[in-house]
Parts: C-alpha cells; structure tokens; sequence
C-alpha cells in the first residue's frame, strides 16, 4: 500500500485529509507542529497524539525522515557536508556553512542531474530522480536536529536543478516560509537554476521574495555551449530578456553565478564581455573559483587572475564578489562525496 506524504502537505491540506480519515480537526495542527515545529524523527514521538492513532497514522502515512549516512567536518572553517539516505536507497548531500550572521544550508533539489554541466561532479551519474518537497524539507529539519542550531538560510544550489523539479521546488518554499512551521523568510531563500528560461519567467509571475542565482559561468553562447548542454536549448539572450522580466516583476536583484575555469572563461576578454552582457540590470555577479573534480581537467584560476577579473568588472560599475571558499578539505563541490561514496560502495 502506497502511503501518504503527509510532510509534503502544508496545513490546510494536512487538515483536510485528517477530516477524510474521520478524525477531529484540532490533529491536524499537532502534526504540523510535530512535523514542522518540533522536527519528529518519529510517529512514536508525537505523544500528546493517543498511541492507537500513532499506531493507524503510521500504516497509513509516510513520514519522511532522511537516515544521515556521513558527515564530513571541514578543519579549515568548520563547514559540515552531509551525506543522507532516502527511503528507496538513493543518495543525496546537504551542506552546512555557518557565518557570522547565521547558519546556512544548502540543500539538494534532485538525486544526481541531468543536466550535464561540465564542472559538476552531481552530473556525472545523470539524474536518478526528483526530490519530493519532505525531502527538500527534511535536510534542513535533520541538520538542525543533529547541531541543535537553528538555521536562518537556505540555498537551493546543492546536486540537481531546482526548476527541473519545479512543482515540488515552490510546494517546498511555501512549507519553508510557512509561519506556522520552520518560517524561514523568503528574502532568506536562494535558488539557484542554470537557466531554464520557462520557469524563470513562472517564478517571476508568482512574485516571491526569494533570490534568483542564474548559473551562467561564461559570457557568450559559444563559450557556454562547451561548458553547460543547456545552453543548446536557451541562449544566454533569452536568459537575459527573462531575467530582467523577473526584476521588473518582483524588484529582486538577481544574482549570475559564474565559476572561474583557467584558461576557459577567465580572460580580460570574458570579463569585458561579461560587463557588456549585464551592463544596467539590477544584479550582482558572484564569481567562484571553481572546485576541482578528479573526472575533469578543469583547473582553477590562480589568484591573481581571480582578482584581475573582478577588477574590470568593478571598473565598468559592476557589483561584484568573489565566494569564500568553503569545504574544500571535505569533498565540499556538489555531487563530490555522494559520488566517492557510491563508488566505494560498487
């Protein structure tokens, strides 16, 4: 018998199907809050919920509850990656990353992708399936639960691509921000897509208060097609054109991802076509010097030409930072330990 993902309903479905089942309405809210409040690992836990409906509640409905499998602790900054279990076997990783203004998880969207991203070590196994929205969830309730820290940040850059599971994405920030669960706000929220032009222009139209983070990492078409498949699909004008549609709509600065690869997309060249591409838009360009990843021979640019880069991108009025690099020590790229687990496992 298939049961029933209660963790992925949000309050008003969760109490209308508590009234299917013949029971009193008031259960509904001491799910919930058991589920979203109180982080239960367990029907066994909920105890001011009578055993014997414990017990039908149990046969009947899927709890989600990821089974942590690894964490890796960084000795350089302390960053956490986690290793979780699903219910069907498959394998998925969070990341821990605390700041001086709070603790930040960076969640998974999808077990392995598919979208082919030549840097990506989450890409290399393709895409085993879609995250439901408890499973997005529930990374975030297990590290918390496992720090006993609370948690003021996600980011949904972890394997996979958010907007090629979009549905269960916006069921899970609507339980994210939801006040009467975790009520993490939306302006707390980062996504992160390598530009499926479609879903931006639907997230834009819903109006959320969340960040956009477009994974562009080159500054022309050509450049991008040798390192992102999806770039045969959608031109980086057509992610422009959406992306300041979504500005327009919500007033949100969007941020452009754009990890630096030696001797790829690092050049004096790149930045100025860079600064030509995004000149005027309310955005931020976060540049990131790529993680190495032993089935690619893509290699890192060295400081100084880290620094030349964000350079001619500021001299043309261009926001820009460079990501402090986290986890290193700890196979911290996506996809890097879950895919050295597996093939430990083979």
């Amino acid at each position: 018998m298939n049961r029933t993902d209660i963790k992925s309903m949000d309050l008003e479905e969760l109490t209308e199907y508590i009234k299917s089942q013949g029971l009193p309405q008031f259960r509904a809210k001491q799910l919930y809050e058991w589920m979203h409040v109180k982080l239960a690992a367990s029907f066994e836990e909920m105890s001011n919920i009578p055993l014997k409906l414990r017990r039908e509640l149990e046969e009947k409905c899927e709890l989600t509850v990821l089974e942590k499998v690894r964490v890796q602790v960084s000795e350089e900054d302390g960053t956490a990656k986690y290793l979780f279990m699903l219910s069907d076997g498959n394998l998925i990783e969070s990341v821990l990353m605390r700041y001086h203004h709070g603790n930040s998880v960076c969640i998974s969207s999808q077990a392995g992708c598919r979208m082919g991203c030549k840097f990506c070590a989450s890409t290399i196994d393709g895409l085993a399936r879609s995250l439901t929205p408890s499973e997005m969830l529930d990374q975030i309730y297990r590290i918390q639960q496992d720090t006993g820290e609370r948690v003021s940040n996600v980011v949904v850059m972890g394997s996979g691509e958010p907007f090629d599971n979009f549905d269960n994405f916006i069921r899970f920030e609507r339980l994210l921000t939801d006040g009467n669960g975790l009520n993490i706000s939306a302006r707390n929220l980062t996504v992160s897509t390598c530009g499926i032009v479609p879903k931006i222009y639907e997230l834009a139209d819903m109006k959320l208060q969340l960040t956009l983070a477009i994974s562009l990492h080159a500054p022309n078409d050509e450049k991008r097609r040798e390192l992102m498949p999806i770039a045969n699909v959608y031109s980086i004008d057509e992610i422009m054109k959406a992306c300041r549609y979504y500005i327009n709509k919500t007033g949100r600065r969007v941020t452009f991802e754009y990890s630096l690869v030696k001797g790829e997309n690092d050049t004096d060249l790149c930045a100025m076509e860079l600064s030509r591409l995004v000149k005027g838009m309310n955005c931020h360009i976060n540049l990131i010097p790529v993680n190495p990843i032993k089935e690619r021979d893509f290699r890192q640019s060295d400081a100084v030409r880290i620094s030349r880069f964000k350079s001619k991108l500021e001299k043309n009025g261009i926001t820009v930072t460079v990501r402090r690099e986290m986890g290193r020590d700890i196979d911290g790229a996506c996809g890097q330990l879950r895919k050295s687990y597996m093939e430990h496992l083979k």
